[in-house]
């Protein structure tokens, strides 16, 4: 086990768990080791938090729970970073903000590509898809 101090206090870690990106985050290029933090309380949005800089942290989720019909499958050459063959698993998690005004909002523009198979993610950017790196939390209708 090893320990880092991060904005949530000293965390204790298993370096097996570790989720690597091999060409780190949009904006984040030199940040390559993440956690997920333990989730503390039921629901869909949970943290990762950098292993080299204890002041990044973000909030990702399944997009799937907000955007029924959202979906991005690997590419070969996104299959190759990610270390996986086509039958492989790999989920879509997006970044989430929530703004000073706590208005929430996705980067359906740039998903995470995360294996579970070789604990390695990617950050893709889905180039004239019509998303966008700021999509609000969709509207509920009442029936």
């Amino acid at each position: 086990m090893k320990t880092i101090q991060s904005r949530f206090g000293e965390i204790e870690y298993d370096p097996e768990n570790v989720v690597t990106f091999p060409e780190g985050l949009i904006g984040f290029e030199n940040l390559r080791d993440f956690i997920v933090m333990p989730n503390k309380k039921e629901g869909l949005l949970f943290w990762i938090q950098s292993v080299e800089d204890p002041e990044v942290a973000l909030v990702l989720t399944d997009p799937t729970n907000f955007f029924l019909t959202y979906k991005v499958v690997p590419e070969e050459g996104e299959r190759a970073k990610l270390d996986i063959s086509e039958e492989d698993d790999s989920y879509s998690l997006v970044v989430v903000t929530v703004s000073p005004q706590q208005e929430v909002t996705f980067n359906l523009m740039a998903p995470i590509l995360f294996a579970p198979k070789t604990n390695r993610a990617i950050q893709v950017i889905l180039e004239k898809s019509g998303y966008s790196t700021r999509e609000p939390l969709p509207k509920i209708e009442a029936s």
